[in-house]
């Protein structure tokens, strides 16, 4: 199939796959582009698609895929939209609690600490993992395999376990001497 007969098929089912993105998003702007990254998608990869095969099941698997993709992503950032003017509302707390945060603000340095410890090799994993980052994500940004992404995270919880154990057993040693 010429690159000229494959975009015309492609605009031929563009109105249909607009209803798709529009049924999955919910939202006009957000349906136009993802039907304008599916698009892009499709044509970036002309070539693995068999002419023999059902175009239209190809671009709706392309879009799922990619609307799929999309949520996990936002949900990985956890992006907030907040359309209104009071935009100063999203980060107050109605219960706005006047408890003293200072032990937790200690104990957090205390975790960053250790966890700056650990060898680069475990650390780098094991905060992309923190951060929300699936373990194939973590393979394919570290240029390593999957097996070896999920070991050295496993090892850095082991170790930050220990470290902490250690730290606070101490502690409380110490608090038992005063």
């Amino acid at each position: 199939m010429s690159t000229f007969q494959f975009q015309e098929q492609l605009a031929a089912y563009l109105p249909p796959m607009r209803a798709f993105a529009l049924s999955l998003t919910k939202n006009g702007e957000d349906a136009n582009d993802l039907l304008q990254e599916t698009a892009f998608r499709a044509l970036r990869n002309r070539d693995k698609f068999r002419p023999d095969t059902n175009l239209k099941a190809w671009l709706v698997t392309i879009m799922r895929n990619t609307f799929i993709n999309n949520l996990r992503a936002a949900k990985r950032r956890k992006v907030l939209s907040d359309w209104s003017n009071n935009s100063y509302l999203i980060d107050s707390d109605v219960r706005q609690s006047t408890s003293n945060q200072g032990e937790s603000t200690v104990f957090g340095k205390e975790l960053q600490q250790i966890i700056d410890g650990l060898k680069e090799k475990y650390r780098k994993p094991f905060l992309m993992h923190y951060q929300g980052f699936a373990y194939d994500e973590i393979a394919k940004d570290m240029d390593l395999p999957l097996g070896t992404i999920k070991s050295r995270i496993f090892v850095a919880r082991q170790q930050l376990k220990k470290s902490i154990e250690i730290k606070y057993h101490a502690r409380s040693m110490q608090e038992l001497m005063n």
